[in-house]
């Protein structure tokens, strides 16, 4: 059996550096998505949102939706180029 993830892992995005109008739209960029084998994360548009135009790039994010699936290889953290992504965990 293959070796198994111990404790509880936390992924966080910050929307003030990726996605929410600012800088970088996670539609064009997706590096996380990218490196991620087990498809940890989730491209969306923001729940709730109601805009005229849905291509607006400040109604998408990108969740780390399927926390049990990561391995904590941290790639998705080394990709960012906005730095918007963090790994934790409690042991």
């Amino acid at each position: 059996m293959a070796n198994q993830i111990k404790g509880k892992t936390k992924i966080t995005i910050d929307y003030t550096r990726c996605g929410d109008g600012v800088d970088v739209d996670p539609r064009e960029c997706r590096a996380c998505l990218k490196v991620c084998k087990p498809a940890v994360f989730l491209l969306h548009e923001t729940l709730g949102a109601v805009e005229e135009n849905p291509y607006d790039p400040k109604k998408w994010r990108i969740t780390a939706l399927w926390l049990d699936l990561c391995t904590r290889c941290m790639k998705c953290v080394e990709s960012c180029p906005a730095g918007a992504v963090a790994v934790t965990w409690k042991e």
